[in-house]
């Protein structure tokens, strides 16, 4: 998964392509609407004031700049430093107006005070696979079969193993289990480098009870044009690979990292960070222009509110996790 997705020779995310946009393989919650960074933007400013001193923004994962530059342009006071994390090259490319500064890592060698915000990132983390047999888990590597790759069975590493007995649920005959230990690790590093604020993650997935029913033929898929693609040992390299996120480990990871931890929908954290009462705006003014007659500006004022209403549907974007984990201070 590491080297379809990543490798400079050839991984999906390596090429000169920006893969989260309209023309690409597939659309973000920041692409859908900019009100997504814009509502995202009130809970950053509550870190921002409460902190009080210098203040660090940091997007990983930050794409194309969709969820940045609203975010930013809703702030009324801009972060003294602005973090773009972004491993694309042809993604990285487009970052460089919006922050301070462009990185492929969160850095190793210091500590901030300010905010770490990840959305739809830790599902394309490489996982490994385990499946229950006998009571037992086995995991599934990747072997060669002449010249096809193929699953094949292998013992249970230990820390695969550690983690697939807490966090795999009923180990029910057949289960499949992607087990996320390298998520688990990104989350660690990034409240190593927050040393007081927030790390904020969306991701679709859900808590170990919530994602149990669809253990029966796991979560692994793959995406491509706006699409499911194929199996992912298929075309290596021509294809996102994507698990559903365990939550339930993620905030594991940040109690033991110190950090308070809070898991909402996402519908629930936009509504509840603004989002709803600007929806109610929208659709006042469209109702007002409606009345006036300009249908042009309300056909224009009815595509944002269509767009914002899509990443607060209950049965899309809207049931997507959000887990805030905060280091010393007040939950958001």
């Amino acid at each position: 998964m590491a080297l379809a997705l990543y490798s400079p020779d050839g991984g999906f995310f390596s090429s000169d392509v920006v893969r989260s946009t309209h023309r690409g393989d597939f659309l973000t919650s920041p692409e859908v609407s900019p009100w997504f960074g814009r509502t995202l933007a009130r809970p950053v400013a509550a870190v921002q004031r409460t902190l009080g001193g210098p203040f660090t923004l940091v997007e990983a994962g930050a794409g194309s700049g969709s969820l940045l530059r609203p975010l930013l342009g809703a702030l009324e006071r801009r972060p003294d430093e602005v973090l773009a994390v972004e491993v694309s090259p042809a993604a990285r490319d487009a970052l460089h107006d919006v922050a301070d500064r462009v990185l492929e890592a969160i850095p190793e060698d210091r500590t901030v005070e300010g905010v770490v915000v990840a959305n739809e990132l830790v599902d394309n983390l490489p996982v490994s696979i385990v499946v229950s047999v006998s009571g037992r888990w086995e995991e599934r590597w990747v072997g060669l079969d002449g010249r096809r790759l193929e699953l094949v069975s292998a013992p249970a590493r230990p820390d695969v193993e550690v983690w697939a007995d807490r966090f795999g649920g009923s180990p029910a005959d057949g289960v499949i289990v992607e087990v996320q230990l390298a998520a688990g690790r990104w989350l660690e590093h990034a409240l190593r480098f927050v040393e007081r604020g927030a790390v904020i993650v969306f991701d679709y997935g859900g808590t170990t009870e919530e994602l149990q029913p669809r253990r029966s033929t796991g979560t692994l898929r793959t995406y491509r044009s706006h699409h499911l693609g194929p199996d992912p040992l298929l075309e290596p390299g021509a294809t996102d690979i994507t698990v559903d996120v365990n939550f339930t480990a993620l905030a594991d990871v940040a109690a033991g990292a110190g950090a308070s931890v809070e898991i909402h929908r996402q519908d629930e954290y936009l509504g509840a960070n603004g989002l709803r009462d600007r929806l109610a705006d929208l659709r006042r003014r469209e109702l007002d222009l409606a009345r006036s007659g300009d249908e042009w500006q309300r056909l224009a004022v009815r595509s944002e509110l269509r767009d914002a209403e899509t990443i607060m549907h209950p049965r899309g974007l809207g049931d997507f996790r959000v887990l805030v984990a905060t280091k010393g201070g007040n939950s958001l």
